[in-house]
Parts: structure tokens; C-alpha cells; sequence
């Protein structure tokens, strides 16, 4: 199973053509959207190329094969742009080697703040908008960084889970973190 993950779009026209561009090329089955995805909140700038119906028609293109939790600038009514669910604080994912992966965007969970995991198990968030992919403890911690308003320097990201290595990427190529799972 391959994963695709990105996180915190901020209905950023440009940088969800991009990440969709890079899922296309990636050969991922899913495209794990990890929240805040149509709007740009109250506290980050509007970003250059803010569409955010323009994001939502060329997501829902991808309808099928997304993986969406709702992220704290996420709303109703950006749900009702949109042919995927995304309005769960939440999902779990269950991977082939039987490791659970708790799918989130941050601001409930997060690698602070926890849900109950067993050893092995990961939890992938965005939110912090700053890239990870570690063993904290006894579970991973995984996140992808942002694809519209990367911070602490980072260039904007995408992560992948495959071949059981979780990996933070730019859009150069480049890889910025990676762990292995297994």
C-alpha cells in the first residue's frame, strides 16, 4: 500500500495543483488530506492564488481515492464544495502489516496529545505546518510538513508511506525526513 499525504492546502490554487501533480506521479493508491484544505484562517496571509472553489472542483476530480479529516480552518461550508467527506475530526487507517495509523490534523491530536496508540502504531498530523517522520516513544509520529505555508524555513512538502518508510519530500525531489516502520 502506498499513501500520499499533504496537509494545510489554504485553498492554495498553485500548491494544490502541484501536490496533485506530484500524487499523479507518485504511483499512491490514496491521497491522504490531513485538513485545512479550502480556507486560509484567520491567522496565516491569503495566499498567492487563493481559489478556494477552483481547489475544491479540481479535488473532487480525486474523490474517490481521498482520505480527508477536517482541519481547525475547516468549515460546513467548505464541506459542501466538496464530493469527500472531510469533516472528521479523525480517521483510522489499517496498514497491511496490521499497524494501525491514526489520521488527523493537530490541533485535537497531535504527537503531544495522543490517543490511545499500542506500540507500533502512528499517528500522522499536519497542523504544525513543520515536517517529521520519527519513532517518538513507542509509536511514529509523522507529519508532512504544508504545502502552502511551510514554516521554521522548510520548503513546502508532501509525505509518503511506502515499502513500510514513512518520508517527508519537496517538490524538487528532495527528501527532508524519513523513518523506517518496520
Amino acid at each position: 500500500m502506498k499513501l500520499f499525504f499533504a496537509s494545510d492546502l489554504h485553498g492554495c490554487l498553485p500548491a494544490t495543483e502541484k501536490t496533485l501533480r506530484a500524487f499523479d506521479e507518485s504511483g499512491c493508491e490514496h491521497l491522504v488530506l490531513l485538513g485545512d484544505i479550502l480556507n486560509h484562517g484567520p491567522r496565516n496571509p491569503v495566499p498567492e492564488g487563493y481559489n478556494p472553489p477552483a481547489v475544491a472542483e479540481l479535488l473532487n476530480q480525486y474523490a474517490d481515492r481521498i482520505i480527508a479529516v477536517r482541519g481547525n480552518c475547516d468549515s460546513e461550508v467548505d464541506q459542501m464544495l466538496l464530493s469527500f467527506p472531510m469533516m472528521m475530526d479523525f480517521a483510522w487507517v489499517i496498514l497491511e502489516s496490521g499497524q494501525r495509523l491514526f489520521v488527523t490534523h493537530g490541533h485535537l491530536y497531535n504527537a503531544s496529545k495522543r490517543p490511545p496508540l499500542k506500540h507500533g502504531d502512528m499517528i500522522a498530523h499536519g497542523h504544525t505546518h513543520i515536517p517529521v517522520a520519527e519513532l517518538d516513544g513507542d509509536q511514529f509520529v509523522f507529519n508532512p510538513g504544508s504545502v502552502t505555508f511551510p514554516r521554521n524555513g522548510f520548503a513546502p512538502s508532501f509525505g509518503m508511506l511506502q515499502d513500510k518508510q514513512l518520508s517527508v519530500m519537496t517538490f524538487d525531489g528532495d527528501e527532508v525526513v524519513s523513518t523506517s516502520i518496520a
